[in-house]
């Protein structure tokens, strides 16, 4: 895109760059932006990509901030900074949600009609740290507190007992307690890969005496394949598994793992999000991604998804529910090869809807 701005002004375009160095890319958009969640939204956002040094992985910091047609603020952080010699991964997360939002109780099986107005306010501080033990490996933990408050319902719009007053309310929850966490990553670049795997397993342990409001724990297996099809080509094939497990306890209901509600808000696209919420998720997606243009401003994307969760805990998987969509990227930043992602999923029940974000989904 910066070409293309350097081009309108004829002026030369910068020179080609291969590789993320020690100076930092920069790339900031500000838009309109749409999701099934929001409705029209105000964004700003935008991410930061450099390496602490030459044979150092990218380390990526992405912000953004959004107000919703529906009254929603969200400032969400992510960062992911690799040490010199890639010695260190130090991983965080860091959220303020106001955030009216409807549920449509638990289990992949229920209802479009069972929808539920709630409203809230999120607050998540997440900061984590992974040693290399070898090569692409690494171990490590991390402190995750979450807290939510003037938690609120209007019941089902159709007048049906909803799953969250039989789950039990609560108009305030805090879970907050340790993660033991372990990674494996050999992707070439970590905002658009090309090729490589991923692996990151996170074993959470919530706990009373540091302040939650239940004792409880989770598993996370996150796993993502890359590789150029046909191979020798600019296409590549992304193929995604994620799994949130609830193994022991009862957190409150908007603790239960759910559509969109991973670190990347990024599962179940062609549904809105926290559409399903159940205390097993699992989840599978694959898109292909190739060039539009021969200068890589522009490409597209096909993906299909299929996600099944279980109802309350100690419940069965239920009914896999998939949904396709295409999509456009355009090059932001053709060093740190970031894009904008345009997409259009399609789900069951009539569910359909745009998803506009920086950066791929996965």
């Amino acid at each position: 895109m910066g070409d293309v701005l350097r081009g309108l002004f004829k002026k030369a375009p910068a020179p080609p760059s291969d590789s993320v160095s020690t100076k930092a890319e920069i790339s900031v958009i500000p838009a309109i932006g749409y999701t099934l969640t929001t409705g029209l939204a105000v964004v700003l956002t935008g991410n930061v990509a450099f390496r602490t040094g030459p044979k150092s992985r990218i380390s990526t910091i992405i912000a953004s901030g959004d107000y919703s047609q529906k009254h929603q603020l969200t400032i969400p952080v992510q960062t992911s900074i690799w040490t010199h010699n890639n010695t260190w991964n130090l991983l965080g997360e860091y959220k303020y949600f106001k955030y009216p939002q409807s549920t449509y109780g638990l289990g992949s099986s229920s209802g479009i009609e069972n929808e539920d107005p709630m409203d809230y306010i999120f607050v998540r501080l997440y900061q984590g740290a992974l040693r290399r033990v070898s090569n692409s490996f690494y171990l490590g933990g991390g402190y995750i507190f979450d807290t939510r408050w003037h938690i609120s319902d209007q019941g089902n719009n159709n007048g049906a007992p909803s799953d969250y007053a039989r789950y039990g309310k609560a108009g305030q929850s805090t879970a907050t307690g340790v993660t033991v966490n372990a990674l494996y990553d050999d992707r070439d670049n970590s905002i658009s890969p090309a090729k490589g795997f991923y692996a990151g397993i996170q074993y959470r342990d919530n706990f009373r005496f540091l302040g939650s409001t239940t004792q409880w724990n989770s598993l996370v297996v996150d796993m993502r394949k890359f590789f150029r099809f046909p191979a020798g080509s600019d296409n590549v094939m992304a193929i995604w598994s994620y799994n949130w497990l609830i193994l022991n306890g009862r957190p409150h209901y908007l603790d239960l793992p759910a559509t969109s509600w991973d670190a990347n808000t990024s599962t179940g696209r062609g549904y809105i999000q926290g559409r399903f919420r159940g205390a097993q998720m699992v989840y599978l997606e694959a898109e292909y991604r190739f060039r539009l243009t021969t200068d890589g401003l522009l490409g597209g994307v096909l993906f299909v998804n299929g996600e099944s969760f279980s109802a309350a805990p100690g419940t069965r998987l239920q009914a896999i529910q998939p949904a396709v969509g295409p999509g456009l990227r355009i090059k932001l930043n053709k060093t740190s090869k970031t894009n904008v992602a345009i997409d259009y999923g399609f789900g069951r029940q009539g569910s359909n809807g745009l998803f506009i974000d920086v950066g791929e989904a996965f």
